[in-house]
């Protein structure tokens, strides 16, 4: 008798396998587990689990007056992947069912199944915000279906026929409901485990999209960034079609219906003007909540997700599928988070336009301040050949000319080395028609170095610093070296003179904005040099002024080597 009672209650736990993959394929199961199941949902799931009870009680096998049945799958399951409520009211809904059924168990079987749903939802507690595992329910259908057992045999009467029933089905019922619990667990969890790898597929898909896009992106929304990521997307993942657009416009549209889904027409469908509104993503599935009225359109589902740059609504992204109800949890969640990264790229990228804006108004008004400083100089030293030297004069004129002629051309552009050498040459004529003898130059500059890109206007105020703040101070001149060498992925420029040296105490500050020596001109181009190397290439970059007084100054300025040259090995090395 026992061992036919095992083999009839396996038999319909099969029934309870089938009826939890059917659970799993729907929506709102999937938002039970993730502990996202609104009370609407949550109440209609307690009816579901307490109708698999119900089932249960149906699917019995008479025993005794009584009936051996896998009741207690549906109540326990419940509590166990939705929590005590759910648990304790599918209980309550199959216990009353069978209640209701009468016969001399009919009580106890009732309350027992009440309290078997109010153990599943302990465990859930037990186990927070992740899925029982299916041992935890083998063990909770242990227990629970033990419990029912001792509480036949307290409440059911007469007591010699309750212990009668409880030798005969007590120990198939509590084995086969405890395996058939875990089983309805193990089937949830599987799929939870697949949702999980599929969701880590889709996002490592996202990233992979991100990083594949973000040279675009940088270029800000428009019908030409918008087509390349489209593109991208498109290729990577299995949609039939992607559309990119502005709060006004479609920028791009690629895949199936492009024929009819022209770039530069206006948002046409309701829900894509809803999205651009309200700043939440939408769902069609179907060719109605598409929109489109081409008749031959071949678009039946859709997810359209904002793309944001500081919480404003600039766009969206449509991702399109040719059958209907296409969009899954996981293609909304990619969608969702493909739109979040492209929105933070987009913010990267509308910062870093300003900070180009601002960092080029810095630089020009750091040349600003250098230009009228070296004219203001310059023109002294014309003055002073006026009468004495008309010739030198007018050649001088001349150069001052060439110098800001080159000036104006190159801006706030990068310039190769030699063509900043060759306007450092220019001032240095200029310097050395008034200093004469007292002013000498050396160059040693590696051929390696000569065509990478350095700041246009670096090295001429240092050049600067070095003949008027440390040779012209000197009785008798001195010398300026120029030495340039490249390796190691930067490019070292380095300016010495053997002048008069700066004082410890002004050189401590001198890069520094407000420094005490300001009044007299040390310091303003070297600190615009330092800001402008800094706002270019990081905190990281700068000068390095070292001087003593009577020896001379020495300052050093390296910047990334941004085109490479293939040359001579360095004759220099900046340390």
């Amino acid at each position: 008798m026992v061992q036919d009672l095992f083999i009839s209650l396996l038999e319909r736990m099969s029934v309870v396998a089938t009826i939890a993959f059917v659970m799993t394929r729907s929506r709102i199961f999937h938002r039970l587990l993730h502990r996202k199941a609104s009370r609407k949902e949550k109440a209609l799931l307690t009816m579901v689990f307490g109708l698999v009870g119900v089932l249960g009680t149906y699917t019995g096998i008479p025993v005794q007056g009584a009936l051996a049945n896998s009741r207690v799958i549906g109540p326990l399951a419940g509590g166990l992947l939705g929590g005590p409520l759910v648990g304790l009211g599918a209980g309550l809904l199959a216990g009353g069912h069978r209640y209701l059924i009468g016969g001399f168990t009919a009580l106890s079987c009732g309350l027992s199944t009440l309290v078997e749903g109010g153990i599943g939802g302990l465990v859930y507690l037990r186990y927070g915000r992740r899925v029982t595992d299916w041992r935890a329910a083998f063990w909770a259908g242990l227990a629970a279906e033990t419990v029912q057992m001792a509480i036949i045999l307290l409440i059911a009467r007469p007591f010699s026929a309750a212990w009668g029933l409880v030798q005969v089905i007590g120990l198939p019922m509590i084995l086969v409901n405890a395996a058939g619990t875990a089983i309805f667990v193990a089937i949830i969890h599987s799929v939870v485990q697949e949702q999980e790898r599929a969701g880590a597929v889709q996002a490592q898909k996202a990233l992979q999209i991100a990083d594949l896009t973000l040279p675009y992106l940088r270029q800000g929304l428009n019908p030409e960034s918008a087509a390349l990521v489209a593109r991208i997307i498109l290729d990577t993942t299995r949609v039939a079609a992607v559309a990119i657009t502005d709060r006004e416009r479609i920028l791009v549209h690629v895949g199936a219906g492009e024929d009819h889904h022209l770039p530069g027409r206006g948002v046409l469908t309701q829900l894509t003007q809803k999205v651009l509104a309200t700043g939440e993503y939408g769902v069609a599935e179907n060719r109605i909540q598409v929109g489109c009225s081409y008749e031959g359109c071949s678009l039946n589902s859709a997810v359209i997700v904002p793309l944001k740059r500081r919480d404003e609504v600039i766009g969206a992204l449509k991702l399109y599928h040719t059958g209907k109800q296409e969009i899954s949890s996981i293609e909304l969640e990619f969608a969702c988070g493909l739109a979040r990264l492209f929105s933070t790229q987009l913010e990267a990228a509308e910062g870093e336009k300003q900070q180009k804006l601002r960092a080029d108004a810095e630089i020009r008004a750091l040349q600003a301040q250098i230009n009228p400083h070296f004219l203001f100089n310059v023109l002294n030293t014309v003055v002073s050949f006026c009468r004495t030297d008309p010739e030198t004069a007018r050649r001088l004129l001349l150069q001052i000319g060439e110098f800001f002629r080159q000036n104006l051309q190159r801006g706030n552009d990068l310039v190769a080395l030699r063509e900043e050498i060759k306007h450092v040459d220019t001032y240095l004529a200029i310097e050395q028609a008034r200093f004469g003898h007292r002013l000498k130059v050396v160059h040693r500059i590696d051929p390696g170095a000569e065509d990478a890109l350095i700041p246009a206007l670096s090295i001429q105020p240092l050049v600067e610093n070095a003949v008027l703040h440390g040779l012209l101070p000197k009785r008798g001149g001195g010398t300026v070296e120029i030495e340039v060498a490249s390796g190691n992925g930067e490019v070292c420029v380095r300016v010495k003179d053997d002048g008069v040296g700066i004082p410890p105490e002004t050189l401590e500050g001198l890069l520094k904005e407000g420094s005490q020596r300001e009044g007299k001109g040390l310091g303003i181009g070297l600190r615009n040099v330092h800001e402008r190397l800094k706002s270019l290439y990081g905190s990281q970059y700068g000068l390095v002024v070292k001087s003593s007084v009577g020896l001379g100054t020495k300052i050093e300025m390296r910047v990334p080597q941004q085109e490479a040259q293939h040359g001579n090995h360095s004759m220099l090395c900046c340390g």
